[in-house]
């Protein structure tokens, strides 16, 4: 009798067990199939009432099967459908194919109107961003993608992915992380394309150092990418002043090492003479035992190096890096020169 219990409550035990680990591996966020999707369609198309052309239109659309099984496909089918139901969507869309990613960014008006259904503007969001991200507009993509969960729209894969890239493009380390660990939960069920692109990113970003020569790197690389796309404001000039500053930081830090040594080298070499005295032969002298003091110069200037020796430190802090260290170095001097520096 005292055996069976105890199996019982083995068996309770291991399947509550069993149950605590499987909702620890189960996502926070599901992806809904077309069928789902095409359930919230339906209902919106109730509110809406449209035209009965327009509804069998859109049940053609829906029947077709697509031609890969890419989830995310999923996305521009809705967006389809409601081009029939609403033209200021067809204009947007319209317009998206015709301008290019260099053209002055404007919030569509569409985003402002009161009273449109979530399905709507919550995915024509979505691919609004995913418009922007793609035309190397990362930061106004963030905003626009602002706030949205991924139960909020039919493809919450493409909607944490260019989440992940935005803060990763803009150094935003702890948010893109965040965003990589979300979009890896369904990592099995996402586009494997997205799910690479993740680990790759989360490999990249993970040991990032703030104040580092790579966190350098990066951001004149993202002040190239504003620059072509005439994005030559506030922001721009505020990383610009950022690098100076960093790099200015970094060549302190090295002038000072530099310093250390030279006094060191200094200090040590009246302690190992090149030829020593002779074991138990007295030295001769007489004199008071003065020294001159060494002429060390103002103490606010003791960082200071002439030219020749601070380009040798620049070169200095790049040696051994990867050769696209050195054009940061470069852009440096090239700021420098601008300002007059």
């Amino acid at each position: 009798m005292h055996l069976l219990k105890s199996l019982s409550l083995l068996l309770i035990i291991s399947a509550t067990a069993w149950s605590a680990d499987d909702l620890e591996k189960r996502a926070s966020w599901n992806i809904p199939d077309a069928q789902q999707i095409r359930t919230q369609l339906d209902q919106y198309l109730v509110k809406l009432n449209p035209e009965e052309s327009i509804k069998l239109q859109i049940g053609i659309l829906w029947d077709t099967p697509l031609v890969s099984g890419d989830q995310s496909l999923l996305l521009d089918q809705l967006i389809n459908s409601l081009i029939l139901t609403n033209p200021d969507v067809a204009k947007l869309v319209g317009t998206l194919e015709s301008t290019p990613a260099t053209g002055t960014h404007v919030t569509p008006d569409l985003f402002n109107q009161e009273g449109l259904e979530p399905l709507l503007i919550n995915n024509l969001k979505l691919y609004y961003a995913r418009w922007l991200a793609q035309s190397q507009l990362q930061d106004e993509c963030l905003s626009v993608l602002e706030g949205m969960k991924p139960q909020s729209v039919v493809d919450p894969a493409t909607l944490l992915f260019y989440q992940a890239t935005g803060y990763h493009r803009i150094l935003a380390k702890e948010k893109c992380l965040t965003a990589i660990e979300l979009l890896l939960e369904n990592e099995e069920h996402i586009p494997r394309r997205y799910s690479t692109l993740a680990n790759l990113m989360k490999a990249d970003i993970t040991p990032l150092k703030k104040d580092s020569l790579d966190e350098v790197a990066r951001l004149m690389s993202d002040i190239q990418r504003r620059l072509k796309l005439g994005r030559a404001g506030t922001r721009v000039r505020q990383e610009e002043d950022d690098v100076v500053a960093k790099l200015d930081k970094m060549i302190e830090e090295l002038e000072k090492q530099q310093q250390q040594q030279q006094q060191s080298g200094q200090g040590s070499g009246s302690l190992n003479p090149s030829s020593p005295a002779q074991d138990s032969t007295p030295l001769g002298g007489s004199g008071p035992g003065n020294v001159d003091r060494r002429n060390q110069g103002a103490v606010e200037d003791w960082g200071s190096l002439p030219p020749k020796e601070r380009q040798k430190a620049l070169q200095q802090i790049s040696k051994e890096l990867p050769a696209h260290y050195r054009e940061v170095i470069e852009e440096y001097f090239r700021k420098l020169a601008r300002d007059g520096g």
